[in-house]
């Protein structure tokens, strides 16, 4: 069925960081009504697509976003308002038309991808379709639960603490279905708050409702983890529950080219040496982002060394560009990509950026972002395109409950769907 837009109308709203960002509703023709919560990242490459924010300082320290919701009730709204479209494909490319720049800069980023999110969602309707089934079709791909991914540990630029690397994450591997899954994210959740209360840590939560205790050594960190996980009654290690690294590099990267984590300098070597070691001593099978986007030589020696036993995923790398992730492809960097709507602005070039993966052999894990709304739409996305993988934070706070929510809601809706890596 086409498309039929009525009208389209943004609000600015609150994040879960109390930053502005916007919420669109589409109104089809038929009188039917969707909504889209748009997220926002506080670490982020330097290629991503730009949001647009107002630069005003009485208004949210410059942080407010009305110029990116005029942008939607105006040009945008003008532009698709009782239109009728054959998809929302083509609602993404009018709007890559109107913006006109290879970055969003024009209309933002954080315009684009409200309308975008909520012009899939009124596709799916249209069609009759839940949104997990109209990516699926749409993507040709075979629909999966993800094995969800609980950032339980904060450090980096989501955390007010010494802590170098950003995300420290449990992935129930071994779990037979994705409620235990989510069961034993929430058991060990729960432990490590013990954990590290019992050792006279904070119980402090960073952006992404993990623990932000005053630790700087990554070691540390996953020795209190790999307890945790033995105290409530799991295996640590790919059968039971793994652990998966997002050490950011990009922001401990210095202006020399080296690294610099809990106080000693690395270079991109002695950092390859590092994870390492860190494979060897403790069950981690995922390492995100592990260098910086600036050192794609040092990515390579990386993948070369490490790529046979772990999982090496490009975010700042690969900002869910279609382009960037074959020449990483062809360069020999990375085996896998994180997906994020907002790091390229449209459904459609996401949609592309997982085909380019698929195609290639790469993993590919949807993610949230810092900033979130309860907006579930990437666990659809994950479920639909049958990747296996989801992060979207702790076990905790409403903004990331709401996607591991919406698995278990499927998983209940519709028991013949397969969970796991799917490989």
């Amino acid at each position: 069925m086409p498309l039929r837009i009525a009208r389209l109308h943004a609000t600015e709203i609150l994040d879960s960081r109390a930053r502005p960002t916007l919420s669109v509703a589409l109104t089809a023709a038929d009188g039917a009504v969707v909504h889209a919560g748009v997220p926002s990242g506080a670490s982020t490459g330097s290629r991503e697509a730009v949001e647009l924010r107002d630069g005003d300082p009485r208004r949210f320290a410059g942080q407010g976003v009305r110029r990116a919701v005029d942008h939607v009730n105006g040009p945008i709204a003008d532009a698709l308002s009782g239109r009728t479209l054959d998809s929302a494909a083509d609602v993404d490319a009018v709007l890559r038309d109107l913006d006109g720049t290879n970055d969003t800069s024009a209309l933002g980023a954080n315009a684009v991808v409200g309308v975008s999110l909520a012009a899939a969602r009124a596709d799916a309707a249209a069609r009759g379709q839940e949104l997990w089934q109209y990516l699926a079709a749409r993507s040709g791909t075979v629909p999966r639960l993800p094995v969800p991914h609980f950032n339980v540990v904060n450090g980096g630029a989501h955390a007010a603490n010494p802590l170098d690397f950003q995300e420290f994450m449990l992935a129930p591997l071994g779990a037979p279905d994705v409620a235990e899954a989510v069961r034993a994210g929430a058991e060990i959740y729960a432990r490590l708050k013990s954990r590290l209360a019992e050792a006279g840590h904070g119980t402090g939560l960073g952006d992404e409702g993990g623990f932000a205790p005053a630790l700087d050594e990554p070691e540390d960190v996953l020795r209190v983890l790999v307890d945790a996980i033995a105290d409530a009654g799991y295996t640590p290690g790919t059968d039971g529950v793994a652990v998966a690294l997002d050490p950011a590099a990009n922001a401990f990267r210095e202006a020399d080219g080296g690294y610099r984590v809990a106080g000693r300098r690395l270079d991109s070597d002695g950092l390859i040496d590092r994870y390492e070691e860190i494979v060897d001593r403790f069950p981690v099978w995922s390492i995100e982002d592990g260098l910086a986007e600036d050192d794609p030589d040092g990515w390579v020696r990386l993948t070369r060394r490490l790529g046979e036993r772990v999982q090496l995923t490009g975010d700042d790398i690969f900002v869910t560009d279609p382009g960037t992730i074959a020449e990483a492809v062809r360069r020999g960097i990375g085996n896998a990509a994180l997906i994020k709507v907002n790091q390229i602005g449209t459904v459609t070039e996401t949609l592309e950026a997982m085909r380019v993966c698929r195609e290639a052999g790469y993993a590919q894990t949807v993610s949230h972002r810092s900033g979130e709304t309860g907006d579930s739409f990437i666990a659809d996305l994950a479920v639909g395109t049958g990747c296996g993988q989801l992060k979207s934070g702790a076990p905790a706070r409403g903004e990331r409950v709401a996607k591991y929510n919406r698995l278990l809601e499927l998983a209940d809706a519709h028991p013949g769907l397969p969970y796991g890596l799917g490989r």
